[in-house]
């Protein structure tokens, strides 16, 4: 585990050495969610193939670039597209950038991403503050020997989205008049979408939204004692007795409509943020 800490170290001086910030907030964009790079005061934006040791994103959508800089007076970093398990990469590989942030100071994370919606009660453009999740993607990021520098064996997961953050998402969404739902995200490993079989499944077992992200770096922020902000944008509805098929494009379409309204919350809440 020496050369994982090794690799760690090497990206988060290379980041540190790039901005005179030392954000406390770190922020990751899934699908479609680029607009909040336009309301930064940006002071640096790093392609990820400059970063020693960082993953490079294979889909499209996923620009690639962690940014530095500020928003609502707040020093933030934001990685601009993620990476997935499906493209071939390890959950570690995956998990890699939360460690990252974490060297370099990120006590907060706020991690947006494109889901689709199990929920009949949901409707595609609804933002969902993630309470709880549901991990069917098969694997763990923290197997194997234990980073003791960055957390223990055995993390708690009692509460990996913050009581706290979502707290202070509810209250913004009320004073910004955007409406929310709370619900649980289930991550699968994709590409594939889902059956119809399985979204009755995924339905069944409690889940109100799917996706292919987000659960291995909310993982690894919990064993680094990051708090975590989790939010969906329900791309489209996932009926299993009216299962129709869709493109990634339309997915892309209703969450850029959304991105305004999200937006908003992610402001307000760094905004309420002690940083």
């Amino acid at each position: 585990m020496e050369s994982l800490e090794r690799k760690i170290q090497d990206a988060s001086d290379y980041l540190m050495r790039k901005t005179t910030l030392r954000p406390k907030i770190g922020i990751i964009l899934g699908t479609g969610l680029n607009e909040l790079i336009s309301a930064l005061e940006m002071e640096c934006n790093i392609p990820y193939s400059e970063i020693p040791h960082f993953p490079q994103p294979t889909v499209q959508f996923h620009a690639g670039n962690f940014v530095v800089g500020l928003l609502k007076g707040k020093a933030v970093m934001v990685m601009q597209g993620r990476i997935h398990c499906y493209e071939g990469y390890s959950p570690q590989e995956v998990a890699f950038p939360v460690w990252v942030m974490k060297n370099c100071g990120v006590q907060y994370l706020i991690i947006a991403n494109a889901a689709g919606g199990l929920n009949p009660g949901f409707v595609a453009g609804d933002i969902m503050i993630i309470t709880d999740h549901l991990n069917l993607m098969g694997f763990n990021p923290l197997t194997g020997k234990n980073m003791e520098s960055m957390g223990v064996r055995f993390p708690d997961m009692s509460e990996p989205y913050s009581q706290e953050l979502i707290r202070m998402a509810v209250e913004v969404s009320l004073a910004e008049n955007v409406v929310i739902k709370k619900g649980i995200y289930v991550g699968i490993l994709g590409p594939s979408l889902e059956t119809a079989a399985e979204t009755k499944f995924l339905r069944m077992i409690g889940a109100d939204a799917v996706g292919m992200s987000t659960i291995p770096e909310v993982i690894a922020a919990a064993h680094c004692r990051i708090k975590v902000l989790g939010l969906s944008v329900i791309s489209n509805l996932n009926i299993p007795e009216e299962l129709k098929p869709f493109s990634i494009e339309e997915v892309v379409r209703t969450v850029e409509k959304a991105t305004p309204r999200l937006v908003k919350i992610v402001q307000g809440v760094i905004e309420k943020l002690d940083s």
